[in-house]
């Protein structure tokens, strides 16, 4: 049943996506962008949480949930370190995501040959 619900939550909101892309003049990059906004409002406010723990990695993984661990980051940080935890708790939050991030890119371009689309 988890996995049901974590396909459910997840598909739901890539089919939001979807629907942004092709029925808006936006941009993937925008919606992006407004999905991880959206994301840390959802988590700042404390609604987000709530489908997290129902869906699990259907609300974590996708931008939505990087937004909501940026907010619970920062929320964590300023109980611990007062003002300064603005600043510093969203990178502790998301280091380890961040992280993997940027080395599976560096692997990618290291095994495979960058080209022209044209």
């Amino acid at each position: 049943m988890d996995y049901l619900k974590a396909f459910l939550v997840g598909g739901g909101i890539c089919l939001l996506a979807q629907l942004l892309i092709d029925h808006t003049k936006l941009t993937p990059a925008r919606i992006l962008v407004g999905f991880v906004v959206l994301g840390v409002i959802l988590g700042g406010i404390g609604v987000y949480q709530p489908l997290v723990d129902f869906a699990g990695a259907g609300a974590s993984v996708p931008l939505l949930g990087f937004g909501n661990t940026l907010a619970r980051g920062v929320r964590e940080a300023v109980e611990e370190s007062g003002f300064l935890g603005i600043f510093t708790g969203g990178l502790k939050a998301t280091a380890g995501g961040i992280t993997v991030a940027i080395t599976a890119g560096l692997l990618a371009s290291l095994i495979f040959k960058p080209r022209d689309k044209a």
